[in-house]
């Protein structure tokens, strides 16, 4: 099971991104998908999950607005797309596979590799 992520990179504040996560397989139209990030000397954290429909999404309250999650099994992919980027949106931002959504990191069962977003003031 492979999770490859894309889509980071280095914007400037007020822009915007959107992350890729390609999965190997089924793995990605058969299960729940999340988001989570971790910045430097910080724990990962998470920031949004979607069931393997698409139809349920999750948010991190603090997020909320500027994050959008969305799917397409046709494709085996999850994106999160993020407005408004602030710095404090710098951190490695990783997608995992779950059985349902979930805000735990411990409730993923594959984790891709990350993706560096580095957001400039």
């Amino acid at each position: 099971v492979q999770l490859q992520v894309s889509g980071g990179g280095l914007v400037q504040a007020g822009g915007s991104l959107r992350l890729s996560c390609v999965g190997s397989g089924r793995t990605v139209s058969l299960s729940a998908m999340g988001w989570f990030r971790q910045a430097p000397g910080k724990e990962r954290e998470f920031v949004a999950a979607i069931n393997w429909s698409g139809g349920s999404q999750l948010y991190a309250d603090s997020e909320k607005g500027r994050f959008t999650i969305s799917r397409d099994n046709a494709k085996n992919t999850v994106y999160l797309q993020v407005n408004n980027l602030k710095p404090d949106d710098t951190a490695v931002y990783y997608c995992a596979a779950s059985t349902s959504p979930s805000r735990l990191a411990s409730s993923y069962l594959y984790w891709g590799q990350g993706t560096q977003v580095t957001v400039s003031s």
